[in-house]
């Protein structure tokens, strides 16, 4: 990889807003599937199934273009496999079965809402507990103004509701930004020796495979199989392998917070999708536009202060 290739700005900017786009489209997509599928909010055991199946596929998936665009066979050196276990533990086990029931319980707009708040936990966890970058109040300020976005976007909806189990999938998507933070972190430090691409594919086919397995022992099933269920199975596939690759790569080159901050555009894209295709409230189009500009201006400010020439 060309490390100067990947600091530029408009390919940060690029490359994470592709990352973006892709896993802000995840959330309506999983409730998506949950129907077609048959998977009701309740079973547990097969939402874990569900998500073991796409995340082992997203890994054969990843290793299979990382071969195609290395041009060889891409297999983890010996002591590179309890680094693969540990992110295996916090990104794909820890953080998608928290997110994957929490979002049964909640709604995609509600659930990207929650979501968005990872950034924060990134940040902080790289900058107080690993002290990988210093944390400068541009980087507070920036994020602050950048989730101010997210919950314009989302009230503007007016899709943050009410009732019900609704807390408890909120405060398991909450749960899950922890994972993901800290698996944020470990990737930046591991990925200084190792393939980003790697480490991506092979996690996650460990992971999805000691999902499928738990779901399975659980009694988990996908009830109704079908060729639209598979299509959509197959693009959530695609979307873990890409996105977290690309990610992987951008925050090997870079500090994580210049790349994590953009974070903020996955719940502006859930809402987005979610509203289109769940029909979950509205987007009302001057507000979007305010919350948009807000979220950039987050990004914007984020980026001037860790900008990598």
């Amino acid at each position: 990889m060309n490390e100067k290739f990947f600091t530029k700005t408009i390919v940060v900017w690029a490359g994470a807003l592709i990352c973006c786009f892709l896993w802000g489209s995840a959330f309506p997509s999983i409730k998506i599937g949950y129907s077609l599928f048959q998977i009701e909010s309740s079973a547990i055991a097969s939402q874990i199934l569900f998500a073991g199946v796409r995340f082992f596929f997203a890994g054969i998936l990843a290793v299979f273009i990382g071969c195609i665009t290395r041009r060889k066979f891409l297999v983890p050196q010996k002591d590179s496999w309890g680094k693969i276990l540990k992110l295996s533990s916090l990104q794909t086990i820890g953080q998608y079965i928290f997110f994957y029931i929490g979002l049964a319980y909640t709604t995609g707009v509600r659930g990207s809402i929650v979501e968005g708040t990872n950034v924060f936990v990134a940040i902080f966890i790289a900058c107080l507990l690993f002290r990988q970058e210093p944390l400068t109040s541009k980087k507070i300020i920036g994020s602050v103004v950048g989730f101010s976005g997210v919950v314009l976007i989302n009230i503007a909806g007016n899709s943050l509701g009410g009732g019900g189990m609704l807390w408890l999938g909120d405060l398991l998507v909450f749960l899950s930004t922890f994972c993901y933070g800290f698996s944020s972190v470990l990737l930046k430090r591991y990925s200084a020796k190792e393939d980003p691409i790697v480490l991506s594919g092979y996690q996650f086919i460990i992971g999805g495979l000691i999902m499928s397995l738990i779901g399975f022992a659980a009694g988990g099933t996908l009830p109704v199989v079908t060729v639209p269920g598979i299509v959509l199975l197959g693009y959530l596939a695609f979307v873990s392998a890409v996105a977290y690759s690309l990610w992987g790569i951008l925050v090997k080159y870079n500090p994580i917070s210049k790349v994590a901050v953009f974070g903020f555009m996955n719940p502006v894209f859930g809402v987005i999708l979610s509203a289109i295709f769940l029909d979950e409230g509205s987007v009302l189009g001057i507000t979007s536009i305010i919350a948009l500009l807000l979220t950039s201006a987050g990004i914007y400010i984020v980026n001037k202060n860790a900008r990598v020439d």
